[in-house]
């Protein structure tokens, strides 16, 4: 009885790896990678901010 299920327990560890050894995802991802940045808003204006400050009398 204890040999039987050694031999059991056994071969159903021996299962699961090989079917973890022949299941996996062997996909390839090919990803191209943008070399240049994407400009979004090209102009800023940092005088608008300049008028709206008040002055500070110091």
């Amino acid at each position: 009885m204890l040999l039987i299920s050694t031999i059991i327990i056994s071969s159903l560890i021996l299962l699961n790896f090989l079917l973890l050894k022949f299941s996996c995802n062997k996909s390839t991802r090919k990803t191209k990678v943008n070399k240049m940045p994407v400009i979004i808003r090209s102009e800023i204006s940092l005088s608008k901010e300049f008028d709206e400050l008040a002055p500070t009398g110091s």
